[in-house]
Protein backbone atom coordinates (compact mmCIF):
# COMPACT_ATOMS: atom_id res chain seq x y z
CA UNK A 1 0.00 0.00 0.00
CA UNK A 2 1.33 3.29 -0.90
CA UNK A 3 1.39 5.60 1.94
CA UNK A 4 0.77 9.09 1.16
CA UNK A 5 0.64 10.80 4.19
CA UNK A 6 1.96 14.70 4.80
CA UNK A 7 2.22 13.93 8.42
CA UNK A 8 3.62 11.78 10.72
CA UNK A 9 1.55 9.64 13.20
CA UNK A 10 2.42 9.23 16.83
CA UNK A 11 0.84 6.46 18.94
CA UNK A 12 -1.22 8.04 21.64
CA UNK A 13 -3.92 6.73 23.67
CA UNK A 14 -6.75 8.55 25.83
CA UNK A 15 -10.17 8.95 25.81
CA UNK A 16 -11.76 11.36 23.85
CA UNK A 17 -15.46 12.82 23.18
CA UNK A 18 -16.60 13.46 19.31
CA UNK A 19 -19.47 15.46 19.00
CA UNK A 20 -21.26 14.68 15.64
CA UNK A 21 -24.71 16.10 14.73
CA UNK A 22 -25.44 17.34 18.55
CA UNK A 23 -24.93 13.98 19.47
CA UNK A 24 -21.31 13.49 22.04
CA UNK A 25 -19.58 9.68 21.66
CA UNK A 26 -17.16 8.66 23.61
CA UNK A 27 -13.76 7.03 22.00
CA UNK A 28 -10.11 6.20 22.14
CA UNK A 29 -7.49 8.08 20.44
CA UNK A 30 -5.39 6.21 18.60
CA UNK A 31 -2.55 8.10 16.93
CA UNK A 32 -2.37 12.07 16.68
CA UNK A 33 -0.43 14.05 13.99
CA UNK A 34 -0.30 18.14 13.33
CA UNK A 35 -3.17 17.55 10.82
CA UNK A 36 -5.77 14.53 12.01
CA UNK A 37 -6.28 11.96 14.48
CA UNK A 38 -7.49 7.87 14.84
CA UNK A 39 -9.89 7.24 16.70
CA UNK A 40 -11.77 3.85 18.15
CA UNK A 41 -15.40 4.01 16.16
CA UNK A 42 -17.86 4.77 18.84
CA UNK A 43 -20.76 2.42 20.02
CA UNK A 44 -23.68 3.59 18.10
CA UNK A 45 -21.96 5.99 15.54
CA UNK A 46 -23.61 5.55 12.18
CA UNK A 47 -21.22 8.52 10.30
CA UNK A 48 -20.16 9.29 6.45
CA UNK A 49 -17.01 10.67 5.25
CA UNK A 50 -16.79 14.32 4.99
CA UNK A 51 -19.17 14.94 7.86
CA UNK A 52 -18.05 17.63 10.47
CA UNK A 53 -17.34 17.12 13.76
CA UNK A 54 -15.98 18.37 16.85
CA UNK A 55 -12.79 16.06 18.85
CA UNK A 56 -12.29 17.04 22.34
CA UNK A 57 -9.86 15.33 24.71
CA UNK A 58 -7.58 15.84 27.79
CA UNK A 59 -3.73 14.76 28.15
CA UNK A 60 -3.32 12.19 30.80
CA UNK A 61 -1.92 13.11 33.82
CA UNK A 62 -3.38 17.10 33.42
CA UNK A 63 -5.87 19.79 33.37
CA UNK A 64 -4.82 20.75 29.51
CA UNK A 65 -7.51 20.35 26.54
CA UNK A 66 -7.28 19.93 23.44
CA UNK A 67 -10.42 21.21 21.10
CA UNK A 68 -10.34 20.87 17.05
CA UNK A 69 -13.47 20.93 14.48
CA UNK A 70 -12.31 18.26 12.41
CA UNK A 71 -14.10 16.08 8.94
CA UNK A 72 -14.15 12.52 8.73
CA UNK A 73 -11.85 11.58 5.82
CA UNK A 74 -12.87 7.50 6.66
CA UNK A 75 -14.88 5.04 8.76
CA UNK A 76 -13.78 1.63 9.33
CA UNK A 77 -15.67 -1.00 11.78
CA UNK A 78 -12.76 -0.36 14.23
CA UNK A 79 -12.15 3.08 13.55
CA UNK A 80 -12.24 6.35 12.37
CA UNK A 81 -9.67 8.86 11.06
CA UNK A 82 -10.40 12.59 11.05
CA UNK A 83 -8.93 15.49 9.28
CA UNK A 84 -8.24 18.88 11.52
CA UNK A 85 -9.96 21.47 9.86
CA UNK A 86 -9.68 24.25 12.17
CA UNK A 87 -7.86 24.45 15.82
CA UNK A 88 -7.27 27.13 18.12
CA UNK A 89 -3.37 28.84 19.23
CA UNK A 90 -3.80 27.04 22.59
CA UNK A 91 -5.10 23.75 21.39
CA UNK A 92 -2.09 24.05 18.82
CA UNK A 93 0.53 24.48 21.08
CA UNK A 94 -0.20 21.57 23.02
CA UNK A 95 -1.08 19.48 20.16
CA UNK A 96 2.75 20.97 18.71
CA UNK A 97 4.30 19.55 22.08
CA UNK A 98 2.15 16.16 22.67
CA UNK A 99 4.07 15.17 18.56
CA UNK A 100 7.46 16.98 19.53
CA UNK A 101 7.93 14.78 22.91
CA UNK A 102 6.98 11.65 20.74
CA UNK A 103 8.51 12.22 17.57
CA UNK A 104 11.87 12.47 18.57
CA UNK A 105 12.75 14.56 15.41
CA UNK A 106 12.69 18.76 15.68
CA UNK A 107 13.70 18.83 12.18
CA UNK A 108 10.90 16.62 11.15
CA UNK A 109 8.13 18.20 13.35
CA UNK A 110 9.21 21.90 12.09
CA UNK A 111 9.34 20.65 8.43
CA UNK A 112 5.33 19.45 9.39
CA UNK A 113 4.45 22.22 11.20
CA UNK A 114 5.48 24.73 8.07
CA UNK A 115 3.84 22.62 5.48
CA UNK A 116 0.61 23.08 7.86
CA UNK A 117 0.57 26.22 7.60
CA UNK A 118 0.69 26.60 3.51
CA UNK A 119 -1.38 24.36 2.89
CA UNK A 120 -4.31 25.91 0.73
CA UNK A 121 -7.55 24.89 2.62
Amino acid sequence: MNNRRKYTRVLFSTPATLLLNEQSYNCELLDVSLNGVLISHPSGLKADKHQSAELNFTLPDSQVSIAMAVEISHVEPLHIGLHCTHIDIDSITHLKRLVELNLGDDTLLHRELGMLIHTPQ
